[in-house]
């Protein structure tokens, strides 16, 4: 039963993990958004340094929490990529240092897999094939599943990420950063009165994900505003933003379900703790007789416990670990089937 010690450091959350077998046995998460909230949005240089910090005690308390000694390890696994680069170095170069003084194998996680991968640990018996439904900062769309090292993205955003669309439209209408959970705590006081696609003379074809016009669109309805000198009604706004939002990246999902017949549906990342999200694709799948999970709050944000349980999918299937001149990767996808 291999004991994997999962680090993540992608963007602002260092984070440790130790999975024992099917065992999750801590899953430490150590956050920087109070530090990046004075400035409206993470700032890579800072983020780094931050890391540099919490990276040593955060391992620290990840393997005292879990009762496991270093020696115990059998396995380290990190994120690499996707991510701010400098704040992803921090990890793959503490990654590479524990690997090589244990004598363990190294393994290098893609991010977004990982976040997909986070399903295995709060639904065990979850198997492929299944779709999963990626909505986080950087990164949108829907996945196919067909093993536990096959991932194949068959939809994705054009341009902008959906949570990157929800972090600029707050800060457009003067909420705090992080904006996701702004705008889904006011859009349910709000009325979804506003066609902001529409406005743009913009219509959506089934599997088309694009976030950087709806995203514009709210720009231009808060100047427009400002202009004839009316006050904006911030949760209506919200309302409508978020429903335009969500109802694009599930109507991709169900138009995917439909297409490939596949019958159970997760969803992953940061936006897949979003009420309305869940809410949403919860129905559509209902109605459709499909599948659907969704992973636990903790597991939706950056977090280490998802890179353990990437990594053990990867020793399952032995796939080759990495070498120790693992270099992080600050834009790393998914493949696409034309790959």
């Amino acid at each position: 039963m291999a004991i994997i010690l999962g680090i993540e450091t992608s963007c602002d959350e260092t984070s440790a993990a130790v999975l024992k077998g099917d065992e999750l046995l801590s899953n430490v998460i150590s956050s920087q958004i109070d530090i990046h909230r004075r400035f409206g949005g993470v700032v890579p240089e800072i983020a780094s340094r931050n890391h540099l910090t919490a990276i040593v005690p955060v391992i620290d308390e990840a393997l005292s929490r879990a009762g496991i000694e270093k020696r115990e390890l059998d396995a380290i696994a990190v994120t690499y990529g996707a991510g701010l680069v400098g704040a992803l170095l921090v990890g793959v170069s503490a990654a590479k240092a524990l690997a090589y003084s244990l004598g363990v194998p190294l393994y290098a996680v893609n991010h977004i897999e990982a976040h997909i991968a986070a399903n295995y640990i709060s639904t065990p018996q979850l198997k492929p094939p299944f779709l999963a439904v990626v909505a986080s900062g950087g990164h949108t769309g829907v996945a196919r599943i067909d093993g536990l090292n096959s991932f194949t993205m068959i939809a994705s955003t054009t341009d902008d990420a959906i949570g990157e669309a929800f972090d600029k439209v707050a800060r457009t209408v003067g909420l705090p950063y992080p904006g996701g959970p702004e705008i889904d705590r006011l859009a349910k006081t709000g009325k979804r009165s506003i066609a902001f696609i529409d406005r743009n003379g913009k219509k959506r074809k089934n599997g088309e994900l694009s976030y950087s016009g709806l995203k514009t669109a709210v720009i231009n309805y808060m100047h427009n505003l400002e202009q004839r000198g009316e006050t904006p009604v911030v949760p209506d706004i919200c309302a409508s933003f978020q429903a335009e939002a969500v109802d694009m990246l599930v109507d991709c999902a169900m138009h995917t379900a439909e297409r490939s017949g596949i019958k159970t549906v997760v969803a992953a990342g940061g936006v897949s703790a979003n009420s309305y999200l869940r809410e949403k694709l919860n129905a559509e799948c209902e109605k459709r007789g499909l599948e659907v999970h969704f992973p636990p709050m903790s597991l939706c944000t950056d977090n280490a416990a998802m890179v353990a349980v990437r990594a053990r999918g990867m020793m399952q299937e032995n796939v080759p670990p990495a070498s120790l001149d693992l270099n992080a990767v600050s834009y790393l996808k998914i493949p696409t089937a034309s790959d």
